[in-house]
């Protein structure tokens, strides 16, 4: 896209962390946006801080597992605003923990917000953006996507997803000469709430360490805040989103210094060697 001035955005996810900074920033660039996102006090305060930095914005609460109610998103941003130009697909939650030790209620959850809910959002609105040959869309994904990190299964298979769908979808707008852009963000560490995702979760946080793997589980999510907290500002992040989208770039790699470890990852594939035993590296 050439300009974003007078454009309509949707994001999900938007109540904090990075969709709250993509909201802040398309706003500063002269868009209207729509903000989604299944945490309702806190899309109201986001709405309204937002709103009060001179942006016009609407709060619409959304659980993006769920087709309906993304397709009420975009219902109500039609009526609202009468068209959709970018449409950021960037609700994410996290569960850890060692892949046979993960729950069934564990996946279903991850897997319906971190990939349902990108596949709702393509199916729900890439049409319209075909439809009237204009609009950008751009998929929050991670460096997980790109790795394979240990005690992160049901998160890497989500994002690792999310890549290949978003190259899919890049190549078959291609196919059709579409002008419809795609984007798809990798991140490494931000200064986001990630690691507290289970405040939203169906039934409610787990309270307390019965169990050796909620004992593990606990101790992973303290080591992930700390990565997080020195992370970068979600705003950096979110600019390098808007300029990704006026410069219709496919890869948004936050931090450059961790490529090596996804040329490594290719190298080793193509030499046929076992993947290393490595974590994604603190801030």
């Amino acid at each position: 896209m050439d300009t974003v001035q007078h454009k309509v955005a949707v994001i999900t996810g938007a109540a904090s962390g990075i969709g709250r900074a993509m909201a802040e920033a398309f706003g500063a660039a002269g868009m209207k946006v729509v903000m989604a996102d299944i945490e309702k006090d806190a899309l109201a305060e986001a709405v309204a801080a937002v709103e009060a930095g001179g942006t016009e914005a609407m709060g619409v609460p959304t659980d993006v597992s769920d087709p309906g109610q993304v397709e009420a998103l975009r219902d109500a941003t039609l009526a609202t605003f009468g068209a959709v130009h970018v449409v950021c697909n960037n609700a994410g939650v996290a569960a850890g923990g060692k892949v046979w030790e993960q729950t069934i209620a564990d996946w279903e959850w991850v897997l319906g917000v971190n990939l349902w809910g990108v596949i709702h959002g393509l199916r729900t609105f890439t049409p319209l953006l075909v439809e009237q040959g204009e609009g950008h869309i751009v998929n929050t994904a991670s460096m997980a996507g790109l790795t394979s990190p240990p005690m992160m299964a049901s998160y890497n298979v989500t994002k690792h997803a999310v890549v290949t769908l978003s190259e899919t979808l890049f190549a078959e707008l291609s196919m059709e000469s579409s002008p419809v852009g795609v984007s798809v963000l990798c991140p490494g560490w931000v200064n986001t709430r990630i690691n507290e995702a289970d405040r939203n979760r169906p039934g409610g946080a787990t309270d307390g360490a019965e169990s050796t793997e909620e004992t593990e589980g606990v101790a992973m999510r303290q080591l992930l805040g700390s990565f997080l907290a020195s992370g970068l500002d979600p705003a950096v992040v979110a600019g390098q989103v808007l300029e990704a989208v006026l410069a219709k770039r496919f890869y948004i790699l936050t931090h450059p210094e961790w490529k090596p470890m996804i040329s490594g990852r290719v190298d080793r594939i193509i030499a046929g060697h076992d993947p290393t035993l490595a974590m994604l590296p603190p801030g």
